[in-house]
């Protein structure tokens, strides 16, 4: 598997890629010093995963970076990432962003991350799910008693854990052996059923209503 490191800090980078070195199944094919030069990378490598931990200048934002970041596609990507982008998880998530550790992660705590990423997990540490739920709306996070939570199928949960691992409508469906327009209407109920609106908001209910873990 091919992983490509992004830090701005040459000694993070150079420990980032001497991690990745330790697995013999990841191969470190480049690096990259600054956001600027990242798609750049990208481009040239061709790398299965890209490993982030971009200490910016005050004011810049790593979201903001990946955002803009058109050449990355669905290229999964696991960032290093300390409280001053908690308030920006959602536009990470929706960046690309598929893996969120603290920069404090363990040797071990990164490489599985990237693994799992590589194979279309979804892997946030504990805070981040706390960031998330913190910062969704209150009618989002609770239902209101007036209207109660309505259970969902043991084939709806299935579905659910599967939008968590990343999997899109097609991968579900090849899995369950069943049509892509039942995974659609899976999917449909599962919003409704769970309020929410978006399959990250769906999937963050859900581990926080136990239904799935992350």
């Amino acid at each position: 598997m091919r992983v490509l490191v992004a830090a701005t800090n040459s000694i993070v980078r150079a420990g980032l890629e001497s991690i990745v070195r330790t697995n013999p199944d990841l191969l470190a094919i480049g690096s990259s010093a600054d956001s600027v030069t990242l798609a750049a990378a990208i481009a040239t490598h061709n790398p299965d995963v890209v490993l982030i931990e971009l200490s910016l200048p005050e004011g810049e934002s790593v979201s903001e970076k990946l955002v803009a970041l058109s050449e990355v596609g669905e290229l999964p990507i696991a960032i290093l990432s300390d409280t001053e982008e908690r308030d920006r998880l959602p536009e990470l998530l929706r960046s690309g962003v598929k893996a969120i550790l603290p920069r404090s992660a363990s040797a071990e705590e990164i490489l599985q991350a990237v693994e799992a990423v590589a194979t279309g997990l979804v892997v946030l540490h504990p805070d981040a799910i706390d960031a998330l739920l913190t910062l969704m709306p209150t009618s989002e996070r609770v239902v209101e008693a007036t209207t109660p939570l309505q259970a969902l199928t043991s084939r709806e949960i299935e579905v659910l854990g599967m939008l968590a691992e990343g999997l899109g409508n097609k991968a579900i469906a090849k899995r369950l052996g069943i049509s892509e327009h039942t995974v659609k209407f899976h999917v449909s109920s599962i919003f409704s059923k769970l309020n929410a609106s978006s399959r990250t908001e769906a999937v963050t209910l859900g581990a926080r209503q136990g239904l799935i873990m992350l």
